[in-house]
């Protein structure tokens, strides 16, 4: 004989809750957005490691994942629309789309404005260190490199440029 199964489904829910409903699941065209939004999250994130070694190279680098993790952002948050406007599940990897995208965004737009401020001192250190031979060589260079942006950071601080303050001192 079969059992009774309540059309909530299985088991009994408490006082005063009714159980959550089931959403079909989303659109294939909403959930090819979603993967899309994920693999270029990814990319965003992957791209920005490869592209530090060389300074030149990387400006670029900055640049194209600073796109894809907008366009990252832009699908994951329109597949999760689409989902929610034709009463659908949400995709499973918008949500994890945009995150990746949001973090592709913040580092790449760091990157750049740390090429921006840094832009003599990266090039100089870079310079150097492809002529370093030796390990000596080497830790010159980045000596070299934290002088100058230490005195870059100190301009930054203090809002003036050293030679304004042995003036005034």
């Amino acid at each position: 004989m079969a059992r009774y199964e309540p059309p909530g489904g299985r088991g009994t829910h408490p006082p005063g809750t009714r159980p959550a409903r089931q959403l079909p699941p989303p659109d294939p065209a909403v959930r090819q957005r979603a993967l899309a939004a994920l693999a270029l999250g990814m990319l965003s994130l992957i791209g920005l490691l490869l592209g530090l070694g060389n300074l030149h190279r990387g400006i670029v680098v900055a640049i194209v994942t600073l796109v894809f993790a907008a366009v990252a952002i832009w699908l994951g948050v329109t597949a999760n629309r689409r989902a929610r406007r034709g009463g659908t599940a949400r995709p499973r990897w918008a949500v994890s789309g945009v995150v990746l995208g949001g973090l592709g965004l913040a580092f790449s737009a760091l990157w750049l404005m740390v090429l921006a401020v840094f832009w003599p001192q990266l090039n100089t250190y870079y310079n150097c260190e492809a002529g370093a031979n030796t390990v000596a060589a080497q830790q010159t260079c980045h000596d070299q490199f934290t002088k100058s942006v230490g005195g870059e950071m100190s301009v930054l601080q203090n809002g003036r440029l050293p030679a304004e303050r042995a003036a005034r001192t």
